[in-house]
């Protein structure tokens, strides 16, 4: 079992807990079979969550990767039980123990696909379509590209690669991203991350972007639960019909389904629904119309199907979530997204704002807004160890052991503090 820690050069983006730090912190794990085959998977990276995997070798290695049942009840076992709230406040999921799964649940269905020949996507449960839909993820966003030295980006860098590093924190600069974003990406739907600034101004945003694209390209806006629920509902009202869905508008079920009650347009979270124990309190109050899964936090691909599962007897949408994530991840996501039956939304993707890769071949294309199902066994992708090295000497020297956007924020705006509810 390897695990090499990453960094990877990240925008300035704004979001409800700060802002993104020059590198984004990843985790690789490849688990090694006796026989020859490597089976790899990629997490967020943080000290808690790589102190756990380094803590999980000695019950790890020595077992069957075809046994996944057996390997996660013996990494319950040693481990013990992670309660949900152990999520936090962010906006990001603050668990470790459930990313150690979800990194040995992929690396064991990548080793298994390699070792029958088939793709993970058949492994679970078969392939319902080869091209798998993501959407435009803008941020607000300082100016700058991120990393030691804006990792070489060309100054008179035009299209995608210019707005990359351009400043957008007015809804002008917001619809100009989409419109670079779209152009070279060529994606069919559109998100906006909130929770930044006053209502007004990010609905002022939405509404412009609906001006700039027209009824027919899908919008979905996520002000991170930065709302009350008397905002959620008051501003909510001024963007029904603007919308495919409204991510988190507030914090907690109870309050996201006093929103659902009060709104028209279906609401989706990554927030107050985040495991499985959640599920029941999901039932009760009606919290949500769609759930956005995350296979990083949700335990891996068999546990993402599961959720699916529980979305269509209990009539939710899914999709996906999406964080900061080099090739390995977004092969898995699409893998999930190639299987999944129900999947109802374009995928959430980080991926265009990262311009280093790890993986053979370099960056992944997307065409029309989608990624084709890698080919070949297991999740289709092989480590360029060269740039592995690379990203591991960035991790190395950049010297961040976690995520905290509040620090980077306050480098900006002196004396800044995340607030659970702002406005």
């Amino acid at each position: 079992m390897r695990i090499t820690p990453i960094a990877l050069g990240d925008p300035p983006l704004l979001n409800a807990a700060g802002l993104h730090a020059p590198y984004c912190l990843r985790t690789v794990v490849e688990l090694l079979t006796d026989d020859g085959l490597t089976g790899l998977a990629e997490v967020p990276g943080s000290a808690a969550i790589n102190t756990k995997l380094e803590a999980a070798r000695e019950i790890v290695v020595g077992r069957d990767p075809l046994n996944w049942h057996a390997l996660r009840s013996v990494v319950r076992a040693h481990f013990g039980r992670e309660a949900a709230a152990a999520r936090g406040d962010k906006p990001w999921d603050q668990r470790a123990l459930v990313q150690v799964e979800s990194a040995l649940d992929v690396a064991c269905l990548d080793l298994a696909g390699r070792a029958f020949n088939v793709p993970v996507a058949t492994l679970l449960g078969g392939i319902v379509r080869e091209r798998v839909p993501y959407s435009a993820y803008l941020f607000y966003k300082y100016e700058g590209a991120g990393g030691d030295w804006c990792f070489g980006l060309d100054p008179n860098a035009r299209g995608w690669a210019a707005a990359r590093q351009q400043p957008a924190l007015d809804p002008a600069g917001i619809v100009a991203q989409a419109h670079a974003m779209v152009k070279e990406f060529g994606f069919q739907s559109i998100k906006l991350k909130g929770g930044c600034f006053e209502p007004a101004e990010e609905v002022a945003a939405i509404k412009a972007l609906r001006e700039a694209f027209g009824p027919d390209v899908p919008l979905r806006f996520d002000p991170n639960a930065l709302w009350s629920v008397e905002t959620s509902i008051k501003w909510g009202l001024k963007i029904e019909g603007v919308l495919e869905y409204l991510e988190d508008p507030c914090r907690g079920q109870e309050s996201m389904a006093a929103c659902r009650r009060a709104l028209k347009t279906p609401l989706a979270t990554n927030m107050c629904t985040t495991s499985f124990d959640d599920l029941p309190g999901s039932v009760r109050s009606g919290s949500e119309d769609i759930i956005l899964t995350d296979h990083h936090f949700w335990g891996g691909l068999r546990a993402s199907m599961e959720l699916a599962a529980h979305c269509r007897t209990f009539d939710r949408g899914v999709s996906m979530h999406s964080n900061n994530h080099a090739g390995i991840s977004l092969a898995a996501m699409t893998h999930l997204g190639a299987a999944m039956p129900n999947l109802t939304y374009a995928l959430d993707t980080h991926y265009p704002w990262q311009w280093e890769e790890i993986i053979v071949g370099g960056r992944v294309k997307f065409e029309g807004g989608c990624v084709t199902l890698p080919k070949g066994p297991g999740l289709g992708v092989e480590l360029d160890r060269a740039a592995l090295a690379r990203a591991h000497e960035n991790f190395r020297r950049c010297a961040l052991t976690e995520r905290n956007d509040e620090v980077e924020m306050q480098k900006k705006v002196p004396g800044w503090k995340f607030a659970a509810t702002r406005w």
